[in-house]
């Protein structure tokens, strides 16, 4: 049986899927969408504990991706970190107003996003009590 949470990594470039899922994958089960319309489709199917998204991604960008997730009754609550080389102030502003939790830009430091999991995965649990 798998207890672990688990983490969607929403990006189209694999390079950055598998080095998040290698860094993530020891604490997490990893999740991968290859574009918005399919991280959309699994966060609704796998319910996951965290969304890691990338914001140029195709059929649906990381910002309307985040939007659908976030105003949908199913996944409204799980949260959305941006996970982009786009490091403009605007994009930040614009992806909150979107419901996104966070925002790390590309390249990051593994460690950071370890800590960055570890915090919004548990969110959740934070949140309800």
């Amino acid at each position: 049986m798998n207890d672990k949470q688990k983490i969607l990594v929403a990006d189209d470039e694999l390079y950055i899927r598998l080095l998040v899922k290698d860094i993530l994958e020891p604490e997490f089960t990893v999740l991968e969408a290859s574009n918005g319309e399919e991280a959309v489709s699994t966060t609704r199917t796998q319910q996951p504990d965290l969304v890691l998204m990338d914001i140029l991604m195709p059929k649906l960008d990381g910002y309307a991706a985040c939007y659908a997730i976030k105003n949908n009754e199913l996944t409204k609550d799980i949260p959305v970190v941006m996970l982009t080389g786009v490091g403009h102030e605007l994009n930040r502003q614009l992806s909150q107003e979107m419901g996104a939790t966070a925002y790390i830009t590309k390249p990051f430091n593994p460690e950071d996003l370890l800590d960055k999991a570890r915090q919004y995965a548990t969110a959740l649990c934070v949140a309800a009590s």
